[in-house]
This record gives C-alpha cells, structure tokens and sequence, in this order.
C-alpha cells in the first residue's frame, strides 16, 4: 500500500502569510518557511507583528476566504486521490485552513492549532508535536505503507528525506542548492510522473 503526503502552502494553495502582507501593505509578513528553517523563531516573529499593528485571527480569516488553490492544485489533488491515499502535511492551522479544504474536496489535513485570547488576537500556538511531518511520515513507514511525498520549504526536508521517495515542486533556489538530493519539478504533470515512477519503482522492490 502506498501513501502520498503534500505539504500545503506552495504546493497546492498560495502562501497564506504572503497574502496577507498584501493584503495588508504589511512587508514583513512575507517571510515564510522559505526564509526562515527555525519554525518557532518564524512564527514568534510573526506574532509579534500581528499585535503590533493590532490585527487579530479575523482579519487573517478575511484574507483566507478570498483564496484559492493554485491552478490545477484540485484536479492533481484528484487525480492523485483516485490511485493513492493522500494526506496533506502542513505547518498551517486549523483556524486557517478550513477554507481552502473545502475547495479541494476535504483531504486529510495533519496540521497544528492557534491559542486565541478573548480579544480575537492570536496568543500563541501549539504543534501537534515538533517536526511532526516527518513523524507522521515514519508512523506510516511502520505502519508498512510505502510514502511518496512533495515539498517546498526547508520544514518539508524531514519529510521528503524520511519518505521512501521525496521531491521539491516549486522551491526557491537557495532551498534547491542547500538539498540536491530531492529531485525538482516545476509543474503538476512533472510531479505526478515523478510519483507514477517513483511508485512503479518501490512495487518492484517488494516483489523482488
């Protein structure tokens, strides 16, 4: 049996965090995982941005509910789910993602979850466990399940190196020069033929 796990933001919606920056003319929330590989250091920072200026878990939603998924991100996500389990492996927030979930038809979500205060304002949050896609990627393995798995941001590196094939779709170039050992692909059709060789591959090697 095989399984396929997809990061999120930069694989199949935009990055959330970006939207908002413009959304808001506010620079600094475009830094993301892209940038910045230390998680807490990332989201401290931004915390302090949105108290800062006064912006709570709403104003954010207000962001979120005008998106949508890439092009394309729906029907590679459905073409996927008809041939393999898929489980989306996010460093995103429940509060934020139930949107863009239902414009993707609901895929299994693994994500974390805000602390909202009495005001609406985001006071901290809480991981469902540190590097947990790499975790959730080697309870599955133990589990006997063969995991395919695509990221762009240097939080998937745990889980495309823990994952028995693992590729970047769509990284910077920093990100690509520091991991050359995860192939790249720059569309959807790249990836689904890399997934399409990568399972044809780990078949054989459990029948051989």
């Amino acid at each position: 049996m095989q399984v396929v796990c997809l990061d999120l933001e930069g694989v199949l919606i935009p990055e959330i965090w970006i939207a908002f920056a413009e959304r808001t003319g506010i620079a600094e929330f475009r830094r993301t995982t892209r940038e910045e590989p230390d998680y807490d250091k990332l989201m401290r920072y931004r915390l302090g941005l949105l108290r800062q200026h006064g912006l709570k878990l709403k104003d954010i939603q207000d962001v979120i509910g005008g998106m949508a998924p890439m092009d394309g991100a729906k029907d590679f996500l459905d073409e996927l789910r008809s041939r393999f389990q898929v489980i989306i492996l996010s460093d995103t927030f429940y509060e934020f993602a139930d949107p863009m979930m239902r414009q993707l038809g609901r895929p299994t979500l693994f994500c974390h979850k805000l602390v909202i205060d009495a005001d609406g304002f985001v006071a901290d949050y809480k991981l469902r466990q540190p590097n947990q896609k790499a975790h959730a990627v080697n309870a599955l393995k133990s589990l006997n399940f063969q995991v395919m798995a695509a990221g762009d941001s240097y939080n998937d590196t745990g889980m495309l190196g823990a994952a028995d094939a693992g590729f970047f779709i769509h990284p910077p170039e920093s990100i690509v020069a520091q991991f050359p050992q995860f192939p790249v692909n720059h569309s959807y059709a790249e990836l689904k033929a890399n997934f399409d060789a990568a399972s044809a591959r780990l078949l054989a090697q459990v029948k051989a």
